[in-house]
């Protein structure tokens, strides 16, 4: 295999190489070039003639919990870890001390906000696909509005769908806000409205999404191979040079130009309008606008 720090490009069509997970994975073609299969965290073994038992590590710290995934909770489970089952007083007492330390996990109102607006995160990401990291960087993007008061008058659950949404934006992922809000419990406003104000107060890095980004969805949602996706790159990059992306839906373009390279070959599949249009959520006359940009260049 061929080693991604050395060899930028891909060994066989010399496309770009991007880390998917474990992989180094071509954008092009498909190829794994490299793949790292350590599994970099704790050592869970436990030997007898070890003094400590790694095992009581703990888990990880992670952002996508208010208190850093640091808390305890008070299970159900029998008592001091044996079989044997409790007397009615002992079980009554432990359901107190569980409704009380449940009680004083959560000590003010902008905690519970976070909990609310983490769980919800932790269901978007899950239910969209995507990495523990964009899950930990939108909570912690949450944390930052909060931070900022910019929750006053706005919805939790906007800024929740909002932060996936920056942070997507951010990291180059392609997802647009209709996707988003399709799972989310906000609409198109409340996310609008939530990405707006964290844009405008928090100064988010973010551009313009590259039509190429949804070209590997839309092309297996399609049923499309590699060779067409590779001439929609083309012609994606064609538009791009000619200053005619502008303004535009990205996921509209990149469905225009699968449309378009799938019709110049016999051999490729063929699609319709409305297919391509319907992939990207958009209407027809869409891509019939930028297939015609196509043809002028």
């Amino acid at each position: 295999m061929a080693d991604a720090d050395t060899a930028p490009d891909c060994p066989e069509c010399d496309g770009r190489l991007r880390k998917q997970g474990t992989e180094i994975v071509c954008e092009e073609c498909g190829l794994v070039s490299a793949e790292d299969e350590i599994d970099r965290g704790p050592e869970w073994r436990s030997f007898e003639d070890d003094d400590s038992d790694p095992r009581r590590t703990g888990a990880p710290l992670t952002r996508s919990r208010h208190d850093r995934g640091l808390s305890t909770e008070i299970g159900y489970g029998s008592h001091a870890g044996t079989s044997s089952r409790l007397t009615g007083r002992k079980r009554r007492q432990i359901a107190r001390l569980r409704r009380e330390h449940n009680r004083a996990r959560i000590s003010s109102k902008a905690e519970r906000n976070q909990v609310y607006g983490f769980a919800e995160i932790r269901r978007l990401t899950a239910l969209l696909s995507l990495p523990e990291s964009v899950r930990e960087q939108s909570c912690a993007l949450f944390e930052s509005a909060q931070s900022e008061g910019l929750f006053q008058g706005r919805s939790l659950e906007g800024f929740a769908a909002a932060a996936i949404y920056a942070t997507c934006r951010t990291r180059s992922i392609a997802r647009t806000i209709d996707e988003i809000t399709a799972v989310a419990r906000a609409d198109n406003a409340e996310l609008s409205a939530a990405y707006d104000a964290m844009n405008r107060e928090l100064g988010l890095r973010t551009g313009p999404i590259d039509p190429a980004q949804y070209l590997p969805r839309f092309a297996s949602e399609l049923e499309l191979g590699t060779a067409v996706e590779r001439r929609a790159r083309e012609h994606v990059e064609a538009l791009l040079e000619a200053g005619l992306i502008g303004g535009r839906n990205p996921g509209g373009v990149a469905a225009a130009c699968l449309y378009k390279a799938a019709g110049e070959r016999e051999a490729w599949p063929s699609i319709t309008q409305a297919a391509a249009a319907e992939v990207a959520d958009v209407a027809a006359v869409t891509i019939r606008a930028t297939v015609t940009n196509i043809d002028e260049l």
